[in-house]
Formats: structure tokens, C-alpha cells, sequence
């Protein structure tokens, strides 16, 4: 059966939909068929969708087509997983966290899905992470990124994720911020009001302060996710006339206040950092003021670097969907494979069971479009790669947008030690980092 998700939406263009997805027809017993069936979920409705999930659910089904077909580069030219066939559901994230806990029950006891990938939202991923180490079943978050997923569970077996955190979003815009703009003196926030928000303020501020004492922070933001108007908060921020704005703002609400700011001259004499920018780089076209400190999340997107397995997923998905990828769909390409390492390290032929599967991606390293991943943290269940940020450049007479001035940071500068609160880390002036 095909299943086309609602075309969403956006406030600086529409995204070209072309997603096709493979839904399972039964429910108790489907699973029996021979196939290694993953549970995918990402946003197919609403204001994440154009910019973050429905690229990650293109990436999905590319990714486990061209596996299917065997004609992945090497180490992943093996078909299927494990010369197994995968069969995927993929469901929408919208519609908040309790729904999306009975979403993942679903998924597991009904559809009988062997691993399960997925969310976007940091409050989704706070409340799938107990019921993952409850039903027993791999379950890898491949973007939310709250640093207290491993708070909620502090000795997973089960759960892993194999993108970043926010921490490392953070500290790394932290050091940008400072290594570009000697002179800042005053900065100000615009969050989303819950976990991600939360968090990504608390480590870039902590950090920021931490590299450079002196600044002062002049106004602070917390408008509601999915707010969709700022100009209370647009307003507030003007008068407060800082030198830099830091937002953690993804996907629709960004991309809607970086158009309502700029309307309002908001960012015509101070930069804005955002951390989650780089789905924009290809949408923002002549809305968003040159200069704008984008990152992509790790080294994805415009920051991904030359390899094989890139030179394979950016044209493909670009001739197949009509756009580059940005980074959500890097992400998810990364969890894939990251799952199918996991099911292979071992050699064992034949349908990868749980067990096998927790084992093979417990302390893992493996490559991806992005680069080497190690899962070094969080006891072996959490990612670690280096992250860029560079600055935001749009040329009106080819009508093309790039990202200059990349500078890129190692995981371990910008990652605590195992078994170290983020906060105390920061705190601590970053006791153990690694920096070239």
C-alpha cells in the first residue's frame, strides 16, 4: 500500500514532495515474512515537516532501496541487512508525546518491527527512551537532540542515538561566535520553550561566558514550539540592540522568524547564530541577510565531507528528489547504516536478532556520507563527531547560496567525558577537551 504524506506548507516556499512509503497491509503477524522491518518516524505533517522530515523520510527510502538493491559503496554493498530484505513503516511524528509513545507500542507489538528509527522532537525522544529499554527493542533517535535523553536513561542497553546533542551544537557556536567576533560584547536568545530550547541556550551561554567572561546577556526569549508569529519577541530583541542573537530554531519556526526579522530590520546590524540553520541554506535565498551563522548539526548537509558514500547520497538524492539534502537526511542515512553495521559486525548470516544487533552497535565505530561515527559516549550508545558552523552567503545573480568561512570543531573538544554533567563540564573551563 502507498501512503503520500500532506505536502506541507512553508513561509518562504514549498518543498517538492516525492516520497513513497512502504506500509505494512496486516498487523499481528506481518512481520513473519522474512523481512527486516524497521519502524522509521519523522514529520510528515505540519511546520517540520518540509524542512526536516520529509527529507529524512526521502533519505529513508533511498537509502534502504539502493541497500535492497546492493548497490551501496563499500563496507554496505551486501544487500538487504545481512543479505536480509528490509521492510520499512513509516509513520508521522506529529501530534505531541503521548501520542507518539502509543505510536511506538504500536509499532513494536502490532507491526512487529525488528528496530525502530526516528524523532526529531526532543520531548518525543524524552518519552520514547523508558518504553525503547521497556519493549526490549533497538530503537536509534537519529536527530533529537536534549542532552538529558541519557538522564532519562542512565544505563541503556537498547536505546541509542547516533547523531549530537545540543551540547555539542553549542559549545562548538560558542567558540564560532568568539573566534569570529573578537570585539561581542552583548548577546540575546529567542528559544523554543521546552527541552531543546532549554538546553541549547543553558550550554551556549554557559559557554559563551566561560570562553569570554565579559559578555552580557541583554534579553531572553521563550516563545511556545510551533508559535509561528514573533513580533512581541522581534520587538523585544530590537531594543535590546545586541550584538548577536542565538536561536536553536528549527525547521518552520526558524525559517519564519529569520522572514519576520529581517522584515523588520531586526538583523540588519546584529548577526544571528543559529544553530539548526543549514536546512535553510538552500531555502532562505535573498530573506536572510549574508553573514547569518548557520550550522548543520555535525558534518552534514553543506558541511559533509568528500567520500565515497557522499559521492553516492548527495547526487542521488538530489537527481531523485530535486534538491540537495540537508542535514536531517544525512542523519537518517547515518542511522540506517549504522544499524546495518551493527547487524553485520558480528559475520553471522541470516535475520539479525536484538540482541545481535544491541551488541554489534554498543561502542561501534562506522562510516557514513558524514564521515567516521563513534559511538563513544553515553557507555557506547552515543554518538561523537566534529561540528561546523560557517556563515551564510546568497548570491543574488546566480541565484545560488553557499555556507563561507566554515570552521569545523572535533567531538571530543566539544563533548563532556562519560559520567560528567554538561554543565559542571562547561563550568569547569572544559577539563579533558581535545580542540586542535
Amino acid at each position: 500500500m502507498q501512503h503520500l504524506p500532506r505536502k506541507p506548507s512553508h513561509p518562504i516556499r514549498p518543498i517538492a514532495v516525492a516520497l513513497s512509503l512502504a506500509l505494512a497491509a496486516g498487523a499481528v503477524g506481518a512481520a513473519d515474512n522474512g523481512k527486516y522491518r524497521i519502524g522509521i518516524v519523522t514529520f510528515l505533517s505540519g511546520a517540520a515537516a518540509g524542512p526536516f522530515g520529509v527529507p529524512a523520510a526521502n533519505a529513508a527510502k533511498l537509502t534502504v532501496d539502493t541497500l535492497n538493491a546492493g548497490k551501496l559503496p563499500a563496507p554496505y554493498n551486501v544487500k538487504g541487512i545481512n543479505g536480509v530484505e528490509i521492510e520499512t513503516v513509516i509513520i508521522d511524528e506529529a501530534g505531541g508525546a503521548t501520542k507518539q509513545t502509543e505510536e511506538f507500542r504500536n509499532l513494536v507489538q502490532r507491526q512487529k518491527v525488528d528496530a525502530v528509527i526516528g524523532y526529531i522532537s526532543s520531548g518525543d525522544c524524552l518519552a520514547i527512551a523508558p518504553a525503547a529499554e521497556e519493549l526490549k527493542v533497538p530503537t536509534i533517535f537519529f536527530d533529537c537532540g536534549t542532552s538529558k535523553v541519557f538522564e532519562t536513561v542512565k544505563n541503556p542497553k537498547y536505546l541509542f542515538r547516533t547523531g549530537l546533542d545540543a551540547v555539542v551544537d553549542n559549545v562548538a557556536a560558542a567558540r564560532y561566535v568568539v573566534e569570529t567576533r573578537p570585539q561581542l560584547k552583548t548577546v540575546a536568545s529567542i528559544q523554543q520553550n521546552y527541552a531543546w530550547g532549554q538546553d541549547s541556550w543553558n550550554d551556549f551561554i554557559l559557554a559563551l561566558k566561560q570562553i569570554k567572561p565579559d559578555v552580557k546577556v541583554v534579553s531572553e526569549q521563550w516563545p511556545k514550539l510551533a508559535q509561528g508569529q514573533y513580533g512581541a519577541e522581534i520587538s523585544a530583541l530590537s531594543v535590546s540592540n545586541p550584538d548577536v542573537i542565538h536561536s536553536s530554531f528549527w525547521g518552520g519556526d526558524m525559517e519564519a522568524l529569520m522572514q519576520q526579522g529581517g522584515a523588520r530590520g531586526l538583523f540588519d546590524k546584529r548577526i544571528a547564530v543559529l544553530t539548526a540553520g543549514e536546512t535553510g541554506v538552500e531555502r532562505f535565498k535573498d530573506q536572510v541577510p549574508n553573514g547569518t551563522i548557520v550550522g548543520g548539526r555535525g558534518p552534514f548537509g553543506a558541511f559533509a565531507p568528500k567520500n565515497a558514500l557522499n559521492d553516492w547520497f548527495r547526487p542521488a538524492f538530489t537527481a531523485q528528489y530535486k534538491e540537495p539534502p540537508t542535514y536531517p537526511a544525512y542523519k537518517m542515512v547515518q542511522a540506517i547504516l549504522g544499524l546495518k553495521a551493527a547487524a553485520e559486525k558480528g559475520g553471522k548470516a541470516g535475520m539479525p536478532g536484538a540482541e545481535q544487533v544491541v551488541q554489534g552497535l554498543t561502542g561501534l565505530s562506522f562510516e557514513a556520507p558524514s564521515g567516521t561515527v563513534q559511538m563513544s559516549r553515553a557507555k557506547g550508545h552515543q554518538a561523537v563527531q566534529s561540528v561546523s558552523f560557517g556563515e551564510y552567503q546568497y548570491d543574488a545573480k546566480s541565484g545560488k547560496a553557499s555556507v563561507t568561512k566554515v570552521k569545523t570543531y572535533a567531538g571530543d573538544c566539544l563533548m563532556p567525558p562519560d559520567g560528567t554533567a554538561p554543565a559542571d563540564w562547561i563550568k569547569a573551563g572544559f577539563p579533558g577537551a581535545k580542540c586542535n
